[in-house]
């Protein structure tokens, strides 16, 4: 859920730590901050409750160096202020960390009775705690928990001629209190917190006695002391993390680890990255390596070493990143949002391209890797995700059982991975996720592999953790999404999604007659998405006059009903408005109790075999006097609803993916009416990364 990046190399690090946080802000924004070795060998930390753009504006003076790490923060452990925002530190260790510790409270109960003060609320203070005493570092009885000296005094010499004072900033640039000379003619202050954030001098001496007499830093190597230190700290931590630690005695690297949260090293000329993500990393290189869980890496300006946590070597071979820095930025639109929205048409032609094969009216999946004999086998399809994915695994379990004609559901993967699930050997498992690193689709696919299912991928990241896993799978081709709100992955997953159901399909019983007709129908979405876009002057009018309910409901059937819940969960997550999607058949067994003049309905109507059914609801809410507003084909009796935006017609099994785009503008308008943050709605965060 966080954002991390670092950066080892002869420049300074500052600007690039800020930048690529900006380009993470997405994945977290509760607040951030920074940590650097300076130029006269001081730890130097700026954190605060504050967006990137505030951290950056309020930097004190003279904040310079690197190497340096950086964080932006999404909440799971105390609330988001100053002290809890990331890089945590103690003594010369800082460190940044995306994921959950389970065994904190053990933990920090433990450090607690050995003498450890905590400055946070969080499970990631822990982490520094422990890889700074695995180091040999000990705060000296005066120390803070956050290494700070409670009192000017000096520091013991660690035997590289520096020493000096610990301090805090006030947040100008100035600390208070008089310092004294390190040895290296420059002289460090202790100070107090200032109002716009945290920062903070720290000097390179060890500060602390050694915490034992053989310590670590004593008997390794170049290479490996800071290695090894986070290496034996992480031996004692059950649970998930995404880690970059700094050590200000060691200025020439920072240590990267990868358990369950993505860890991606950047590889530059003559300096190196590490981040969460690659969106921090395009402006400076396209080579990366993906660190897989149970891995270590040391990071060196002029390269990398990768190892396990029992310290055996592993090997990575560089891959390119598949896009540009144009592709994170906004082009001239106001949100990311929009300008994803306005994408879809080239998304669904790159879903498409190459992948449509007339010969045979069929489509080509090469990344499936499953025959046509071992296709004919699935007897059952299983499709799992969390949130829009999973939404779009209905819609792409409805294409499957009519194209294919093989029995297929779709079910949140933070459920099955809990329930024991019965894995059978002739269901086709299909792990859904753009990020390709949502912890509990993940935590499925590992579940399946253990108990021998069969699990391919439909995800965006290429390179993710859950692409690496499975045996094959679908590449979506949708270019980043940097709004944390799903638009164009979402239509790009129901593209895929059709792909797939028509593959089974053709191998199956789906005839080449039909074949070609679905084959014709995903050539028209394209164009058929650019029809739908040129009437977002009408659907914005319609969204500013529905911002003003406090709740509405949506509905549709069959096709229309995971187009109801997504359209649903869109504009529960940009506009705050609470609202609530139901199988239209369902609103007369207690939800039409709530219908009347104060709770709009959002019907999703397809010109189908269920037409006649769908209008039959209609007239269930207009009797008791419900507002109406109707997403669907063709005209419609004006008596039965107050307001329709009318979508082209496609094929009946790929219509969903056309009445879908109306509800993302109807959600962004809303969004924008009300004044929200639409590309970082409050709350959430982009890549779930966590349970």
């Amino acid at each position: 859920m966080c954002g991390i990046v670092a950066h080892v190399g002869s420049r300074d690090c500052v600007p690039i730590l800020l930048e690529g946080l900006a380009q993470l802000e997405y994945r977290g924004y509760d607040s951030a901050g920074l940590a650097v070795v300076s130029r006269s060998g001081g730890l130097r930390v700026h954190k605060a409750k504050s967006r990137v753009a505030g951290l950056g504006s309020n930097l004190p003076a003279r904040f310079k160096g690197g190497p340096g790490i950086g964080h932006t923060r999404w909440a799971t452990h105390g609330e988001p202020n100053d002290i809890n925002a990331h890089p945590h530190v103690v003594g010369p260790v800082a460190v940044v960390h995306n994921g959950i510790i389970e065994n904190a409270d053990e933990l920090r109960a433990k450090l607690i009775a050995e003498g450890a003060e905590f400055a946070s609320e969080t499970d990631s203070e822990v982490l520094a705690h422990l890889i700074a005493r695995a180091s040999g570092y000990l705060p000296a009885p005066d120390a803070a928990a956050d290494g700070t000296t409670r009192q000017a005094s000096a520091v013991a010499n660690d035997g590289t001629g520096q020493g000096g004072l610990e301090g805090q900033d006030d947040g100008t640039g100035q600390a208070g209190g008089e310092g004294q000379d390190d040895g290296t003619g420059q002289a460090t202050r202790a100070g107090k917190r200032g109002g716009a954030g945290m920062a903070r001098v720290a000097r390179t001496g060890s500060t602390g006695k050694p915490a034992h007499a053989d310590s670590v830093a004593d008997n390794l190597d170049g290479r490996g002391d800071l290695e090894e230190a986070v290496r034996r700290a992480l031996t004692s931590v059950v649970g998930t993390y995404g880690i970059a630690v700094l050590d200000a005695r060691r200025p020439d690297r920072v240590v990267a680890a990868r358990n369950g949260s993505p860890v991606v090293l950047g590889i530059g000329d003559k300096e190196m990255f590490v981040a969460s993500d690659v969106a921090a990393l395009v402006r400076y290189t396209r080579q990366v390596v993906h660190l897989d869980d149970g891995e270590v890496a040391t990071v060196r300006a002029d390269g990398f070493h990768t190892s396990t946590l029992d310290a055996r070597t592993t090997t990575h071979e560089p891959s390119l990143i598949d896009a540009d820095l144009g592709s994170y930025t906004a082009d001239g639109y106001t949100h990311f949002m929009r300008k994803e929205i306005h994408e879809q048409p080239r998304t669904v032609e790159r879903a498409l391209r190459g992948r449509l094969e007339e010969r045979f009216n069929t489509a080509h999946l090469g990344g499936l890797n499953i025959d046509a004999r071992e296709a004919r086998a699935i007897r059952r399809v299983k499709i799992l995700g969390c949130g829009s994915a999973y939404y779009a695994g209905q819609v792409g379990a409805q294409l499957i059982e009519e194209l294919a004609r093989i029995p297929a559901n779709a079910e949140p993967a933070s459920e099955f991975r809990y329930r024991n699930p019965v894995v059978e050997a002739d269901t086709l498992y299909v792990a859904v996720s753009q990020s390709g690193e949502t912890h509990d689709t993940l935590a499925a696919v590992r579940e399946l592999k253990r108990k021998g299912g069969r699990v391919i991928g439909v995800v965006n990241a290429v390179g993710s953790a859950i692409a690496r896993e499975c045996e094959g799978g679908v590449y979506l081709h949708a270019g980043p999404e940097i709004s944390v709100t799903s638009t164009k992955t979402f239509t790009a997953t129901c593209v895929a999604f059709s792909l797939l159901a028509l593959h089974l399909g053709r191998i199956h019983d789906l005839s080449p007659a039909d074949g070609a007709r679905v084959i014709a129908g995903l050539r028209a979405l394209p164009g058929q998405v650019t029809q739908i876009l040129g009437e977002e002057e009408r659907i914005t009018e319609l969204a500013r006059d529905l911002a003003g309910y406090p709740s509405m409901f949506f509905v549709g059937r069959v096709r229309g009903w995971p187009i109801a819940r997504e359209g649903a969960q869109k504009l529960k997550e940009v506009s705050y408005l609470h609202a609530e999607a139901y199988p239209a058949s369902e609103l007369k067994h207690g939800p039409l109790a709530l219908v009347g003049p104060d709770l709009p309905t959002v019907a999703v109507l397809p010109d189908d075999e269920l037409r006649d059914k769908n209008i039959s609801t209609l007239g269930e809410i207009r009797a008791r006097r419900g507002r109406i507003l109707v997403v669907g084909h063709g005209t419609l009796d004006p008596r039965l609803a107050d307001d329709m935006v009318e979508v082209p017609k496609n094929e009946p099994e790929l219509d969903p993916i056309l009445l879908s785009v109306p509800l993302q503008l109807l959600a962004y308008h809303a969004a924008v009416r009300l004044g929200n943050d639409v590309d970082k709605p409050r709350n959430l965060a982009k890549s779930v990364t966590v349970e």
